[in-house]
């Protein structure tokens, strides 16, 4: 009689249990990774805005602030504004900007993109009702997601 070759159901049991225990200790680890990564486009995007801001006031009389003229806050860092704010078309004589090709969606913000990307004063930074609040008293820019680096439990809208 010949012997059957194979898998008895023990061995096969035994291998799935180590696969669940390696995929345990493993998941939680990509998991942290995600967030990590998340955790760095919201600094790195929250510092190019901030940097653009400043550029604009340097760049714009009296140092104002984008939205201060005509332009929205939006349409002063996406496209060309005169000295004084105004939206001017391509190419105009003495335009500055664009300052961004578009404003970064914030990677923790559970807000609709297309309808609230910047609130302009309003609530404080972290009602999560918009994807970032930009302070036109103080021209500070923040994160309005209500998430907390899990690190060290710094608020999102305090970076």
């Amino acid at each position: 009689m010949k012997a059957k070759k194979g898998f008895t159901l023990v061995e096969i049991l035994i291998v799935v249990v180590i696969l669940g225990i390696l995929a345990a200790i493993v998941i939680p680890q990509f998991t942290s990774a995600s967030t990590e990564a998340r955790e760095s486009a919201l600094v790195s995007d929250l510092q190019a805005v901030r940097s653009q801001i400043e550029l604009y006031k340097i760049q714009h009389l009296g140092d104002a602030l984008p939205g201060d003229g005509t332009a929205t806050f939006q349409e002063a860092l996406e496209g060309p504004t005169d000295i004084q704010g105004a939206v001017v078309a391509v190419g105009t004589a003495g335009a500055k900007g664009p300052y961004m090709q578009k404003i970064p969606i914030n990677p923790f913000s559970i807000a609709d993109p297309a309808t609230n990307l910047v609130r302009i004063d309003g609530a404080v930074a972290g009602a999560d009702t918009d994807h970032w609040r930009f302070n036109t008293t103080t021209g500070l820019f923040q994160a309005d997601d209500a998430e907390v680096n899990p690190t060290d439990s710094t608020p999102h809208s305090d970076y």
